[in-house]
């Protein structure tokens, strides 16, 4: 009696198998990614990478002005203090410009690229108009999701704060004649425990909101809602979240530290030299190594955003949900879904003897 043999099952799903897939995808596309890239990724990278630079020549000169008006001080006995104004609201500024502009071109490349690996990952067309189109609908529902979660992390923050605040007006009302150093060492303790433990609490959260910017542009979801929704689906993969963020934040700081260290480099070479550091911009060294530091957090960071977009639907296939999606789509017992890479076939199948 002859027996129907089932099909293999898939492999687990790792950091390996999400990057492998994430890789399949943007190969597939590679101009289209690479269209994206450049409108979106390109000038968000390049502003991490050059914001330090720019912030030590900004620093570098007010401290050489201020010990100009010193030295000018010393001789003419002139006691009006240095227009030191100036300068703290040029920081301000630069300061505002960098977190709008890192903030504006991150969302719209999450809109986007969310957007085209989601098509991509069914197999089905991605265009470049529906995906610039997709990151200025999702740009607005991704801001308020971004405020959501970032006046939680905060709030926990402070919560955390205020009471090591109420611990040592505590420990002193216990205490009468006990008096607290605010500057000695076991306050700096306590001071980085409290530190720890958010740090600690914003990791967990970080996986449990791994899939949230995705579920904005997919579900077309916004503020709290896909927090949770995003944390439901990760119950099972929280491994592979942590691995995730691990690894794209390790490969990412390191990079952007390399970078940062090379430039105080070269602007400390300048001081030494002739005193200019305006011409550092003029250093074909300096601007080869942005050039290169941008290049590699664009790539990097596009297959972060890849990779999350494709956890997402792995998540979804381990809740059962993909293969409904897939059963209204296809009406098949077991459904092959299409990576082409230009030239061979990938295959992903989805059983529904594992749905109920």
């Amino acid at each position: 009696m002859a027996t129907t043999s089932s099909p293999p099952p898939p492999p687990p799903v790792n950091l390996w198998v999400v990057l492998t897939e994430s890789k399949r995808i943007i190969n597939a596309h590679s101009r289209h990614f690479l269209a994206l890239s450049v409108l979106f990724l390109l000038p968000l990278c390049f502003s991490i990478t050059v914001y330090p630079s720019v912030f030590r020549l900004i620093a570098d000169q007010s401290a050489a002005s201020h010990n100009s008006v010193s030295l000018l001080r010393g001789v003419f006995h002139d006691d009006q203090p240095p227009p030191a104004g100036a300068d703290t609201a040029t920081v301000v500024l630069l300061l505002i410009a960098y977190v709008v502009v890192v903030t504006v071109f991150n969302l719209l490349a999450i809109g986007s690229i969310a957007y085209s690996v989601f098509q991509g990952f069914y197999g089905r067309p991605v265009k470049l108009i529906s995906a610039v189109k997709s990151s200025f609908t999702s740009f607005f529902p991704l801001l308020a999701t971004l405020i959501s979660s970032n006046f939680i992390v905060f709030g926990i923050l402070l919560i955390l704060g205020f009471a090591a605040f109420l611990s040592t007006r505590l420990i002193q009302l216990i205490f009468p004649g006990l008096e607290i150093d605010y500057a000695s060492p076991y306050f700096r303790y306590v001071s980085m425990v409290v530190m720890l433990i958010w740090i600690a609490i914003v990791i967990k959260l970080s996986v449990n909101w791994i899939l949230a910017w995705v579920v904005v542009v997919v579900e077309s979801a916004w503020g709290l809602t896909p927090l949770k929704r995003s944390k439901s689906l990760v119950e099972g993969m929280k491994s592979v979240s942590l691995s995730l963020i691990f690894f794209f934040a390790v490969t990412q700081s390191i990079l952007v530290w390399i970078s940062t260290v090379a430039a105080s480099a070269q602007i400390d070479d300048d001081d030494n030299g002739n005193g200019e550091t305006g011409k550092l911009w003029t250093n074909a060294f300096f601007v080869l190594q942005i050039v290169i530091t941008s290049a590699f957090l664009t790539i990097l960071t596009l297959y972060n955003l890849a990779a999350n977009t494709v956890m997402y639907m792995h998540c979804k296939a381990v809740h059962g949900e993909l293969a409904w999606e897939i059963a209204e789509e296809f009406a098949r017992e077991y459904v092959s879904l299409p990576f082409d890479d230009g030239k061979a076939p990938h295959l992903v199948s989805v059983a529904y003897n594992n749905v109920r």
